[in-house]
């Protein structure tokens, strides 16, 4: 078997090899892309209402409010629970905020501090679904496989990144945003269904301490993050670097409008390139037997120099390539960091260690 042939082979062991992870992979495909629909319509909702750009920043400041004040508590949880059962109510919770963002649009009442109140409580929904589906993940596919996943839920991230905003724009031209948290809302059934589905004999057993506090809980895992030399590390690269680098959302609209001057179609094709990067770039980690700290260095020193070559450029042809660029650098790094965290921590920390990761990168 050739080295190619053996490198597409381990791109795609996770999904090969356990049936759960196969379950939770398709439920995903629908649902992401569903979810990249919404985080296009909520956007475009609150500039319909307001006009103004920065009431879509102060939007993402709500959406992500929630990671800085609750993601260490919601590691706790995750090492506390049944994490299956965990996801499920979080993905249905995740699901009633799609509904009400859906009546509040459709019944044409919506305002802008109502808008807020819901990206808010979908913020809260989120933070406790990531830090369950980064410790279900561990569950699905074991130790050995951890990476490999880690790289497949991140390509799947990326490719609705790119298939998911254009669909909305369609629906959102022909029918209205009301209709994308609806489509959003029936896309949950998909990964709900695929969760109780799953074959519980086959989930790997991890131990639990179900009398850890909250407080406690939340002080042992910062304290292990900050004892153990790779975790810190790791952790004080990915927060510098999500601090000052990790801002799409706002850098690639101001690259589009205000130094390319290619307006909307071109913001969409600068997106797409990104997200086209990050996709490379998440099979390209896949397709790796382990994660290697070399791999996390190399992804975040590329991806600080391509920002670097990237911001004096003012022309669309030189700026498309770059992003690619930028996407697979991007995702060598943080799906990288990610297993590197999880792979270092015991059983009963993962919850916790996933919640400081997040916690590092994005709140």
């Amino acid at each position: 078997m050739t080295s190619m042939a053996v490198a597409g082979e381990r791109t795609f062991s996770s999904l090969r090899r356990h049936h759960n992870y196969r379950l939770f992979f398709a439920g995903q495909v629908v649902s992401v892309a569903g979810s990249w629909m919404q985080n296009v319509a909520l956007a475009w909702l609150v500039i319909e209402l307001s006009g103004s750009p920065l009431a879509v920043g102060a939007l993402a400041f709500c959406r992500f409010l929630p990671f800085t004040f609750l993601g260490l508590a919601a590691g706790v949880i995750a090492d506390r629970v049944d994490t299956r059962r965990l996801v499920i109510a979080t993905q249905t919770a995740a699901m009633g905020v799609s509904i009400l963002l859906a009546i509040v649009t459709l019944a044409d009442v919506a305002t802008l501090p109502l808008t807020y109140f819901l990206a808010t409580l979908g913020g809260v929904t989120l933070v406790f679904d990531a830090s369950g589906r980064q410790t279900l993940t561990f569950q699905l596919v074991g130790q050995k496989e951890l990476p490999n996943a880690v790289a497949l839920n991140a390509s799947l991230f990326n490719a609705s990144r790119v298939i998911g905003p254009a669909i909305a724009g369609l629906v959102i031209a022909a029918v209205g945003t009301g209709m994308c948290f609806v489509v959003n809302a029936v896309s949950f059934l998909a990964v709900l269904v695929a969760l109780v589905a799953m074959r519980t004999d086959e989930l790997v057993p991890v131990e639990r301490r179900r009398d850890t506090g909250i407080v406690s809980g939340a002080r042992e895992g910062l304290g292990w993050a900050w004892r153990n030399r790779l975790p810190r590390a790791t952790l004080v690269v990915v927060a510098v670097t999500s601090v000052l680098g990790f801002n799409f959302h706002v850098l690639i609209p101001l690259l589009a409008a205000d130094t390319l001057h290619v307006g909307p179609r071109g913001l969409g094709l600068l997106s797409a390139a990104f997200g086209l990067g990050a996709l490379i770039g998440a099979l390209v980690t896949a397709s790796r037997p382990v994660a290697r700290p070399r791999t996390f260095v190399l992804g975040a020193a590329a991806f600080s120099a391509i920002m670097v070559v990237l911001a004096p450029v003012t022309r669309t042809e030189v700026a498309l390539p770059l992003l690619v660029a930028l996407g697979i650098a991007f995702t060598l790094f943080v799906t990288t960091a990610n297993s590197l965290i999880q792979l270092a921590a015991p059983d009963y920390l993962r919850g916790r260690a996933v919640s400081v990761y997040l916690l590092a990168f994005a709140g």
